[in-house]
């Protein structure tokens, strides 16, 4: 999920950034007879990317913010547990890294043109988001959670694994693999479970899934 809006957020930047260097300096387009100071509806374009950029990023803390919600009303699940510490540092980097680079794209954005006001504020919004959400984290709120119709993980990324329609659970490294009909393949990193709550998980979760439809690869112990 993360990956994918990072990649929706730099699709919609690189116009937002052509429009703003078009309009902040002023550039001519001939065939048009029209430069970036007399562009028309300049100030819409921007509030419509602005606006575009907005949703994708209120999306994603929407989902972080409600799974992580969720997650931790622990009382609901056959077992939970805080995700690693290793997985948590992590998860603590990469989401000040984006912070950090979402402020810089939006104070560049305004640097370049006045005008890409909102695109600036959303990158903005954006990064403190971010920055909120890895404090939030540092109180063991980053966790994992197995229920009797799915495991959850939630950090930088919501990852939700129903069993509904499940064929085989394996491990291969660091990733857990649940197959499902149809082909559909779905995973998870193994190392945002504790080492030492690993063995319980794999107790816990193999009791919620039936054998006659499910195969729990033998290795997966190993793996692990």
């Amino acid at each position: 999920m993360n990956k994918s809006i990072n990649i929706a957020l730099g699709l919609l930047l690189l116009p937002t950034m052509a429009l703003a260097i078009f309009v902040g300096f002023d550039l001519p387009i001939e065939m048009f007879k029209i430069s970036g100071n007399n562009m028309p509806h300049k100030e819409y374009v921007f509030l419509g990317l602005g606006l575009l950029i907005m949703i994708v990023i209120l999306r994603r803390s929407i989902r972080r913010w409600m799974g992580m919600r969720i997650v931790n009303q622990v009382k609901k699940f056959k077992w939970n547990a805080e995700v690693s510490k290793e997985r948590k540092s992590r998860v603590r980097v990469y989401l000040l890294l984006e912070a950090m680079v979402m402020t810089s794209v939006g104070l560049a954005l305004y640097a370049v043109c006045d005008d890409a006001l909102a695109p600036c504020i959303a990158f903005l919004i954006g990064s403190l988001d971010n920055i909120v959400f890895a404090i939030a984290g540092r109180n063991g709120r980053y966790r994992v959670g197995v229920s009797s119709k799915a495991v959850i993980v939630a950090d930088r990324e919501v990852i939700l694994l129903y069993y509904s329609g499940l064929r085989k659970i394996s491990a291969h490294q660091q990733t857990t693999y649940f197959d499902y009909i149809k082909g559909l393949q779905l995973s998870f990193p193994t190392d945002c479970i504790q080492d030492e709550e690993r063995e319980e998980f794999l107790k816990v979760l193999e009791a919620q899934i039936d054998p006659n439809r499910v195969f729990f690869s033998k290795t997966m112990g190993n793996d692990l």
